[in-house]
């Protein structure tokens, strides 16, 4: 299947380990649920979290250790953010390209990837409503993008 917007087409990218359960981990599960609470206390998003156990500390994947993955235990733990990941670096991204497009007002393909992102946000927050993530109120606020971010 091609890219939503290159054409490109491909399935490039690393793989994750096959084994079900990663034998050199030298963690127990309780020191790993300890080390994710200390990142996000930290303010890291789970997806850093998850690339410093794996490069750090050796951990490849956090769900074959814990049997659940980092945003769940968060969620248990009372520490998950209010706006999701993925979500919230979109509006960081559209937040740039407005301050940017400010600057340099005939930038277009900037424009253009102004608007491919607030599409792209649009979706997302469909999505989410739909799956009871965020309320059903919610709504994205061009004007209002920064204090979603903070």
């Amino acid at each position: 299947m091609a890219r939503m917007y290159s054409g490109s087409k491909g399935k490039a990218g690393s793989k994750r380990p096959f084994k079900t359960k990663a034998r050199w981990v030298k963690y127990k599960p309780k020191e790993v649920e300890l080390l994710i609470a200390k990142f996000a206390k930290a303010g890291k998003p789970a997806s850093q979290i998850g690339l410093i156990l794996r490069d750090t500390y050796g951990i490849p994947d956090v769900k074959k250790v814990l049997g659940k993955k980092i945003t769940k235990l968060l969620g248990e733990q009372k520490i998950k953010p209010k706006l999701p990941e993925d979500l919230t670096s979109l509006i960081k991204r559209s937040i740039a390209l407005r301050k940017h497009i400010k600057g340099n007002h005939k930038d277009e393909p900037a424009r253009r990837g102004l608007i491919l992102t607030e599409s792209k946000i649009g979706r997302l927050v469909k999505y989410y409503k739909k799956n009871k993530v965020l309320p059903k109120e919610w709504k994205f606020d061009r004007s209002k993008a920064e204090l979603f971010v903070e």
